[in-house]
């Protein structure tokens, strides 16, 4: 659970940070491009209004305006094309002259880009016709090119500082949460133990005395004994799966044997409930788990579907390949149809529903214990409800 909450406070961090990466790199790149084409559409009008504004300056004194390398082209009433300006480009290719101003009498505006020739054109009529200045773009790209490259790499050096910053954030903010938690499993294992030896007392004196004429009384309290080692037992059972330090190593399990030796007690108490049980588990599944938890896992199902299936009726056990390296453990009963909201809650610690799971002494323990076991194997279980019929399925990684 903690691991999870640092998780997710560290992904939410993340997500902040990269969306404002993102978006201040994106503002800068957007602005710088748009300052640049402004700049290069000033001097091209400039140069089309007053051609002669272009003349060379000394380099001792900085330009008015940025220059650009640039050509000019004046289109006559008769539609005869003339070059003059720039400097920058061999002009005495008269097709291809004639070509670009083909190609911008076909744009629609009086500004565009030419990306064949990655050329800008600005269009300005005169009283001798139209004239064309032409500006070569590709300074302009490669400077936004190199500040592409540059936000990329301090977006990610920036990305990789925030995520260390993070994960120490992570742990700092945690750290109450930790102590809180660990304080409520130790008092949970404490308290357990602490009731379990005067519990072991009143069940063993009642058994004595349901020998005797008192049976009646210390049959009663025998049963309320055993309901509350009941109790304590699961909340054991939590204590180990919240905090993982007791639990036996992993190692590499047979699930097909698991389940269907798990399978043979259930199956005289189900005949005596009228209920058949009716299994199907393929051969050879194995898991890399701790054979314990996974059996405790699948008698909590077995004895939920004991507990809660509507008499007389079949249970159905199905272990079966899921995919290339997944397994999925089914288990199909009739009973009462549970809402949404029910199949979300039903594996909350000590949650009942009001008519399917407030009898037969259940304290709401057995499916929290039972997701628990399945979240430490790298699985996940869930619960299904149509008409009449809950499943509950358990999906696992294959070894």
């Amino acid at each position: 659970m903690l691991k999870r909450l640092r998780l997710k406070f560290v992904i939410i961090n993340m997500t902040i940070v990269s969306a404002m990466l993102c978006v201040i790199f994106g503002l800068l790149y957007h602005f710088t491009r748009v300052d640049l084409e402004q700049e290069n559409l000033a001097m091209m009008r400039a140069i089309a209004s007053f051609p002669a504004i272009d003349r060379p300056g000394r380099p001792d004194q900085p330009p008015e305006q940025v220059r650009l390398p640039y050509f000019t082209l004046q289109i006559g009433a008769d539609g005869a094309v003339s070059a003059f300006g720039g400097g920058y480009y061999d002009l005495s290719d008269t097709a291809f002259l004639q070509t670009l101003a083909d190609e911008v009498r076909r744009s629609p505006g009086d500004t565009g880009v030419l990306e064949e020739y990655n050329l800008r054109f600005c269009r300005v009529g005169t009283p001798m016709g139209v004239r064309l200045v032409f500006s070569d773009i590709s300074s302009e790209r490669s400077t936004l090119d190199s500040l592409v490259r540059t936000c990329l790499f301090i977006g990610a050096l920036s990305f990789l500082a925030f995520l260390g910053l993070s994960l120490l954030l992570a742990r700092w903010a945690v750290k109450p949460v930790e102590l809180a938690w660990r304080q409520q499993r130790q008092f949970v294992a404490d308290a357990s133990h602490e009731l379990k030896t005067p519990l072991a007392v009143i069940t063993t004196n009642a058994e004595l005395l349901q020998n005797g004429e008192q049976a009646g009384p210390a049959g009663h309290i025998l049963s309320t004994a055993q309901q509350m080692r009941a109790l304590v037992e699961g909340l054991l059972d939590l204590a180990r799966a919240d905090g993982g330090t007791e639990a036996a190593p992993m190692a590499q399990v047979d699930l097909s044997a698991l389940v269907e030796e798990a399978v043979l007690p259930f199956e005289p108490v189900f005949f005596e409930r009228e209920l058949t049980l009716t299994t199907h588990i393929q051969p050879g599944l194995t898991v890399w788990g701790q054979d314990g938890q996974l059996r405790q896992a699948v008698d909590i199902l077995l004895d939920n579907a004991r507990k809660y299936a509507l008499p007389p009726s079949a249970v159905y056990l199905h272990l079966v390949r899921a995919g290339h390296n997944r397994c999925l453990l089914t288990v199909d009963n009739r009973a009462h149809p549970l809402s949404p909201e029910e199949l979300e809650n039903i594996f909350k610690r000590f949650y009942r529903t009001d008519s399917a799971r407030s009898r037969d002494g259940s304290f709401g323990l057995g499916l929290a214990i039972a997701r628990q076991i399945v979240s430490a194997h790298r699985g996940r279980i869930w619960a299904e409800s149509r008409e009449e019929r809950v499943r509950f399925c358990v999906e696992l990684p294959l070894h």
